[in-house]
């Protein structure tokens, strides 16, 4: 089934255009993605800026024509952590739906975990039992799997973006704003390894942006290549290292560095520092790195739905 989906997140927005097996695979056939900072100054004012919704609604409007251009059978298009708590996102979806004729499907955490793991899944479909981990610009979800088991997932309100905002605001973070945001994370990641329960031999699975950026910057690629972040190892010392490197720099230093996407320069330190942290408190060493995430676990939804409900 070729279908298409839109995932409008706090820091990026992603689409996918893809094909979608029976059995859930997902064979990506056109991808974009960019950096729209719709989520920026929600977590003080609870509003969506207006100049950022102009942003998001203006790349939809260009994304809807791609997709209509590949004659998918069905789309669909969620938004996450920014938008479901906006005081004002009832504005950002009329403005969307008047100006685009999308709608969009606000997703809590929990089904955010939920259809992130269908992603992960899709793209390590051998591996049996998974921690994953979705650091994103808004909230950051834990999905625990377990063969023959319930899924557990939770969510938690910190995320890149959130963090950078509210904790490390000097260029570069000084060492008070460093180890106040560390005090944050560990007391979030405790309460979510609490809710989740024994994770004893999972394997850790990180996905979305912060984590395959930290993936690229490990291997200081010079254009990011999918085929070598997909399965990437990120070693505990190694993910320290990078944090060493980017604490020592300023923003702009930061511009360039190989590897390091455009537009996550100011919040690359935040994404390392979480990362360091619920590695840390988790017990765990490594990180596999996945290049599927919540944009293909929306569309293996969306085409699980079709076949149910034609």
């Amino acid at each position: 089934m070729r279908v298409a989906g839109i995932d409008i997140g706090t820091l990026t927005c992603r689409l996918l255009v893809a094909t979608v097996s029976s059995e859930g695979s997902v064979d990506a056939i056109r991808s974009e993605r960019k950096i729209l900072r719709l989520g920026e100054g929600v977590d003080h004012t609870k509003r969506l800026k207006p100049d950022a919704m102009s942003r998001v609604i203006e790349t939809i409007q260009a994304w809807k024509a791609i997709i209509e251009s590949y004659g998918v059978e069905r789309y669909t298009a969620v938004a996450t952590s920014a938008v479901r708590e906006a005081g004002n996102r009832d504005e950002f979806l009329e403005r969307v739906r008047s100006e685009t004729g999308v709608e969009i499907e606000v997703i809590d955490g929990e089904e955010e975990a939920r259809r992130t793991f269908l992603g992960i899944r899709s793209g390590l479909p051998d591996v049996r039992s998974i921690l994953g981990l979705d650091i994103g610009g808004g909230s950051t979800e834990f999905i625990a799997s377990r063969h023959g088991q319930p899924l557990k997932t939770t969510s938690i309100d910190m995320g890149v973006v959130r963090l950078t905002e509210r904790v490390l605001q000097s260029d570069p973070p000084r060492a008070t704003e460093i180890q106040q945001a560390e005090t944050l994370i560990r007391a979030l990641t405790q309460g979510a390894r609490r809710e989740l329960g024994d994770l004893t031999d999972l394997m850790l699975v990180g996905t979305a942006g912060t984590i395959t950026s930290l993936a690229a910057v490990a291997q200081e690629l010079p254009v990011y290549d999918p085929a070598r972040i997909q399965n990437y190892v990120l070693e505990l010392p190694v993910i320290r290292r990078i944090e060493r490197d980017v604490f020592g720099k300023t923003q702009s230093q930061r511009v360039g560095m190989p590897g390091l996407e455009a537009g996550r320069e100011g919040v690359i330190t935040a994404g390392v520092l979480i990362l360091r942290c619920i590695m840390e408190e988790l017990n765990a060493a490594r990180c596999v790195v996945s290049e599927y995430g919540l944009r293909e676990g929306v569309l293996v939804h969306l085409a699980r739905s079709c076949r149910a409900h034609p």
